[in-house]
């Protein structure tokens, strides 16, 4: 008896299970989110030229943000007929590679706290999204979201491939030695990913990069002198980068958020259709987004990138009906004493770029597929195909042609010449809507022939 109402606890929203059998469960979200919640902060790092002592800083602030942003999501401090903060579902929030391009450029040409000012922008519009979702998901179909997606994952794949050579404008860039780890970094998250179970499937990034590490320690590619001079605690340090404002990144960066409030309705979605059986409430879905925006602001102040729901934790949770908020918030719990533990942050900074670069090339073409699949959810009639292909190739295309836009005014450049994806999201909102709805049909297969 005993047994059964332990097990409904696990399996109930609101139950409070043992901490016995919350603890693997918990680690088990962290395992599978936590390399990609502090990858993005690392590659923007490298990119904006931080000292490794304010590599530490960015990546304890990821952690942390992580952390608080999911509890809000979990237990929402603010519930109204009208008007929620937080959802109250079970999700995990961490730092979103959907931001990396254009963090990457913003870091490139002005600096950390511009991303941070930007992203403070960013979270006002998910605030306003989150208020008026009702009206404004409609001009967010699953062909448009999954362009976006798409988009978003064949931009990252100059990133994975310069990495795993080494990282641009390292010494060695392009050795032999970083493309050796980098492939056996890939092949064993690809392994563990085809034939893994249970855990080794779960964390499978996790431990090929553990694997690719250790090669690399032999090629001598690790220096540990961040470790030493990092302290054993520390608290969050807010405004320790600043925050500034430039017109340009706040327009790209709040696109993308308005973008990536509509696509966490599918996060959302999964979470409850997977673990509850039902669709989410109308409050539950503003709660989410308003409690997205608002903790991205709140983040932005405290260092840490732009966060978003994350759906490997989204299928952990589907796969195995553990919905329980208790489980999920001890998740947060450990990121939490992870983020103040600069002794662990500075760890993060020793992985050579080969083996991030092996370990998140598979993490981008599943980005670019999870989009894909999204596409083709819907009919594949002319028109769509038409939609999708003319955004994909004039975001891909104008951002990838150095120069292509050299004579417009660098605010322009900014916003439409840097990341692919301002230009894909714009091109395929607009074209899905001046286009005409047709009653195309998907071409059917020539009959068999009989025998």
């Amino acid at each position: 008896m005993k047994k059964e109402v332990t097990r409904s606890t696990i399996f109930e929203l609101n139950g409070v299970p043992s901490f016995k059998q919350a603890f693997p469960l918990a680690l088990q979200h962290v395992v599978a989110m936590i390399v990609g919640c502090v990858t993005p902060a690392i590659l923007v790092a490298g990119v904006g030229g931080l000292s490794e002592k304010e590599s530490v800083i960015l990546i304890q602030a990821a952690l942390i943000v992580s952390a608080l942003s999911t509890l809000l999501q979990l237990f929402p401090i603010f519930r109204t007929k009208w008007l929620a903060i937080g959802s109250g579902l079970p999700v995990i929030m961490g730092v979103s590679f959907a931001y990396l391009p254009s963090m990457q450029s913003i870091a490139s040409d002005f600096d950390i706290p511009t991303i941070l000012g930007a992203q403070i922008v960013g979270g006002c519009v998910a605030i306003l999204v989150g208020i008026f979702i009702k009206k404004i998901r409609r001009f967010f179909p699953p062909l448009i979201a999954g362009t976006v997606v798409f988009t978003i994952g064949l931009s990252l794949y100059p990133t994975a491939i310069n990495y795993m050579a080494g990282g641009t404008g390292s010494p060695d860039y392009g050795s032999w030695q970083n493309w050796l780890v980098a492939i056996i970094t890939l092949i064993i998250v690809t392994v563990l990913n085809h034939y893994g179970k249970g855990i080794w499937k779960l964390a499978s990034i996790l431990i090929g990069i553990i694997g690719g590490y250790i090669v690399a320690l032999f090629f001598g590619m690790v220096d540990f002198t961040a470790i030493s001079q990092a302290s054993a605690f520390q608290l969050p340090m807010p405004l320790h980068f600043g925050v500034k404002f430039e017109v340009s990144s706040c327009v790209a960066i709040g696109l993308l958020f308005a973008i990536n409030s509509i696509q966490a309705i599918g996060d959302f979605s999964a979470t409850t259709s997977g673990g509850l059986n039902r669709m989410p409430s109308d409050n539950e879905l503003q709660g989410g987004i308003v409690g997205y925006g608002i903790t991205n602001i709140l983040g932005a102040l405290l260092g840490g990138l732009p966060t978003a729901t994350y759906s490997q934790n989204v299928g952990i949770v589907a796969t195995t009906k553990v919905v329980n908020r208790c489980v999920l918030g001890l998740a947060a719990v450990i990121l939490l004493v992870a983020g103040l533990i600069p002794k662990f942050s500075s760890v993060l900074t020793t992985i050579p770029y080969c083996v991030l670069g092996g370990a998140t090339v598979s993490v981008f073409a599943s980005i670019a597929m999870t989009g894909m699949k999204l596409i083709t959810s819907e009919n594949m009639s002319y028109r769509n195909t038409s939609i999708v292909g003319l955004a994909a190739a004039l975001g891909m295309g104008i951002s990838q042609a150095n120069g292509a836009l050299a004579t417009f005014p660098d605010w322009f450049v900014m916003i439409f010449g840097k990341s692919p994806v301002v230009i894909a999201t714009l091109l395929a909102v607009l074209l899905n809507i001046i286009l005409p709805k047709d009653k195309e049909t998907p071409l059917e297969p020539a009959p068999a022939d009989d025998k």
